[in-house]
């Protein structure tokens, strides 16, 4: 190890690419040494200001240097630079001192000062002035102030402490305001640079009533501490001045009359309380001292001053910076015992010993620090290194400062020991578990698989790819595909729940070593259901024997009175199935409710004379789905007791257009089978009425159960209507179609409209009274029976 030590010096402001010194001459090297020796710059700031020109040798401006930028008021400005070689482990420290020019002119806070003067003020009054800043040094800084020529004032410059300069107007000559109310003076400040640069401020003198008492600060000068760490808004100092005069006179304004930039971004003066308070951040490394004036005016133009000084007490509050500026990994495991393995830089913007530095290895591992410079360590091999024993080491490397209390960092560098490629790729898991919604789109990423592999390099290099295979008669890659480089899995199809719900790929890790190593992985698919059908309904379904679908119920039914029930499928699974029914119109509303589960339709109310006999309920079934969806079907429900009711109520139940032809010929066809029955009904019946002449009071019945018939049938109004028109029969003219055309063979002289009525509604309506069906003919009986009843067969064994 070695170090040495360069100075120099430049004017600042210096263009990109000046040379500031021969680094090879000074050090001793040709230009070949010094390209072979891989020499290259570590800089201690955050800014790079040079470079190494390694075809001169030179040390060159990298970027434009403005002192005032970088050291503002400080009497030296120096920049530090290492140089190291690293090969021949040898750093240098170089220190370019930077020179001030006059690049800076004075400028005033204000382009105009405005100052009220009493026209009773006496000549020889002073009154101060905002002084001008320069940021120069020098001889370039702030030298004189001028006084534009005018009968009334002078300009009187003083020098106070720290040599600077400030500057006082006099009064020479009493003033009237009834003359001149308003005096315009122009002030310039001018340095002592070459060329002189200079800047100007206008003076706008008001002339105001008499005023014989300037304000008064209780202290000349107001000294205090803050710590750096203080919150925003509290409280530095608070001036005071007072001002013997009454009323206007006596009401004092502060604010400041010397002030940095950097000072007014943090902190505030209360014009009114005088009170000085952190607005901005405090920070020891950035400024420790602030140096400020305050004046106080009254009402009346007169004015006093104060300097306020504001000592920053530091504090341990910047932690430690560790930069690996160099890195030399993987290393062989045959490195011997001193081999480089990093280079780092430390730094601490604290000052004093919290800004001094220590660093240490935790652990024990075979490496140690041997400290180059005041900021530069090296990360040197302790002992042979073994990779068969370990392949990787996690290095962690804490960095200390000096602080009461301390303040540290630690940076951890991964240091791989080189080797063959022996290891095989790792998956973190044994198997993977992936769920996919359905109708995911194409291309959509569903999940991302990891393998690892313990070589280094090209051997640890992992490839991914899907062991080929075959779902529903197609390859797997017509569905998932994988990213071979991140391993990432997406779609190449949607997906459908309804289709298959799960399926398995294997997908193959394989490494880039020569010969390369490979493993496999499992991974199960599930489709997650979404909810994208909408509920089926399976009952009540539209009929398909060319007639209206009809529940009928008893107009003497008790509420909760089961009437049908609405049975629906989904194809989805889960919630997406779940199922409920509401009854979302109704002809009469109340008088029908539904089972939100169930399905259930049943009576809610008793049935009242003004309710109509039809009632038309539509029945909405929605699924648990997000959004849900929902089908809805119409239930129509004849309340009756009676036929009449029914055969009124028919020409407002329709049947479909397209059924009616095929009614037609299936009454034809009925028709003339039953008129072959006809005959041997009437022998039949005859033989019945001559044995039961003496029971005919039995049609005078007019109790009717129509509870007896299960209510989730559906009856065929539609076709007893067409059957009536047919015949030309109605319940008025029954009892004559009997006696004119069947009076040879059915004795019906004795029946009465009244008691054809009857037939009519007891064989259409009743199962219990099966005798009263033995009063129709049997053409009649058969059809109407088997509409409501659809076991034929019970009717046959009956007659």
């Amino acid at each position: 190890m070695a170090f040495g030590q360069i100075r120099y010096s430049i004017p600042e402001e210096m263009r990109k690419g000046t040379l500031v010194g021969n680094i090879a001459k000074d050090l001793r090297l040709n230009l070949k040494e010094l390209s072979d020796l891989a020499a290259r710059i570590v800089y201690r700031g955050t800014t790079q200001y040079f470079a190494l020109d390694f075809k001169t040798g030179y040390l060159i401006v990298k970027e434009k240097i403005d002192r005032e930028e970088i050291c503002r008021q400080a009497s030296q400005c120096v920049l530090n630079v290492d140089v190291v070689l690293e090969d021949k482990a040898k750093i240098y420290s170089v220190e370019v001192m930077i020179q001030d020019i006059n690049d800076n002119s004075p400028m005033f806070p204000n382009e105009e000062i405005e100052i009220k003067i009493s026209e009773s003020a006496t000549p020889g009054a002073r009154y101060l002035l905002q002084d001008a800043e320069d940021s120069d040094l020098g001889n370039n800084s702030l030298q004189s102030y001028q006084l534009s020529n005018n009968k009334y004032f002078t300009l009187d410059v003083q020098t106070g402490v720290g040599a600077v300069k400030y500057a006082e107007l006099v009064l020479e000559k009493s003033l009237d305001r009834e003359e001149q109310a308003v005096h315009h003076l122009i002030l310039t400040a001018s340095d002592g640079g070459d060329p002189v640069r200079s800047g100007t401020a206008q003076i706008h003198v008001i002339v105001l009533d008499a005023n014989d008492n300037a304000p008064v600060f209780n202290q000349s000068v107001y000294k205090v501490e803050v710590l750096e760490n203080v919150p925003i808004g509290t409280v530095v100092v608070t001036l005071n001045a007072t001002d013997k005069d009454e009323g206007m006179h006596s009401e004092i304004k502060y604010l400041f009359r010397k002030i940095t930039d950097k000072a007014s971004q943090i902190f505030q003066l209360n014009s009114k309380t005088g009170i000085i308070s952190v607005m901005g951040d405090l920070d020891f490394e950035e400024a420790d001292t602030y140096e400020m004036e305050v004046q106080a005016n009254d009402g009346g133009g007169l004015s006093a001053k104060c300097k306020v000084l504001i000592q920053v007490i530091n504090l341990n509050d910047n932690l430690p910076e560790l930069t690996v500026t160099s890195l030399f990994s993987p290393v062989t495991e045959d490195s011997p015992p001193g081999t480089i393995i990093a280079l780092l830089n430390v730094q601490d913007r604290d000052s004093g010993k919290n800004g001094h530095v220590t660093c240490f290895i935790a652990g024990n591992l075979p490496f140690r620090l041997n400290k180059s410079s005041s900021n530069l360590y090296s990360l040197l091999t302790n002992r042979n290194l073994d990779r068969e024993q370990v392949s990787k080491y996690n290095i962690t490397i804490t960095a200390t400062d000096g602080g009461t209390t301390p303040q540290s960092i630690s940076k951890n560098i991964l240091l791989l020991v080189s080797d063959k490629n022996d290891n095989p790729p790792t998956f973190d898991q044994s198997s993977y578990t992936v769920y996919v919604k359905e109708n995911v789109p194409a291309g959509t990423s569903i999940y991302s698989i990891k393998a690892t592999d313990l070589d280094w390099g090209q051997n640890s290099r992992i490839a991914y790819s899907i062991i080929e295979g075959e779902l529903n008669e197609a390859p797997l890659s017509s569905y998932i595909s994988i990213n071979s480089e991140t391993g990432v899995l997406y779609t190449i199809r949607s997906f459908d729940y309804e289709q298959f719900r799960d399926f398995q790929i294997q997908v193959k890790a394989e490494d880039g070593g020569s010969p390369s190593l490979r493993s496999n992985v499992t991974i199960n698919i599930f489709i997650v259901d979404q909810n994208d059908n909408s509920p089926e309904i399976l009952y009540p379904s539209f009929p398909t024997d060319g007639s209206m679908g009809v529940e009928w119920v008893p107009r003497t039914y008790e509420p909760g009175y089961l009437i049908t029930k609405v049975i629906a499928v989904d194809a989805d699974s889960g919630q997406n199935a779940w199922l409920s029914y509401v009854l979302i119109t109704s002809t009469e509303p109340g008088l029908f409710t539904i089972g939100l589960h169930t399905g259930e339709i049943r009576t809610a109310n008793s049935f009242l004379d003004k309710h109509a006999i039809k009632q038309t309920l539509v029945v909405l079934v929605k699924d648990n789905g997000q959004p849900p969806l929902s089908a809805t079907v119409t239930v129509t429900v004849m309340v009756t007791d009676s036929i009449q009711d029914i055969l009124s109520d028919m020409s407002s139940i329709s049947s479909p257009t397209d059924t009616e032809s095929n009614l037609t010929v299936y009454l034809v066809v009925a028709i003339g089978t039953i008129s072959c029955l006809f005959f041997i009904f009437i022998i039949v019946l005859l033989a019945i009425k001559l044995h039961t002449w003496k029971e005919s009071q039995l049609f005078e019945s007019s109790s009717i159960n129509f509870s007896a018939y299960p209510t989730s049938r559906y009856i065929g109004a539609e076709g007893v209507r067409e059957f009536l028109q047919t015949q030309d029969l109605s319940e008025k003219n029954l009892f004559e179609y009997l006696n004119s055309n069947h009076s040879d063979t059915l004795p019906v002289n004795n029946v009465s409209e009244k008691q054809a009525s009857l037939l009519i509604a007891e064989a259409l309506g009743s199962s219990d009274q099966d005798q009263c069906l033995f009063q129709l003919p049997r053409f009649m009986i058969s059809d109407l029976y088997s509409r409501t009843h659809p076991n034929i067969d019970t009717l046959e064994r009956k007659l």
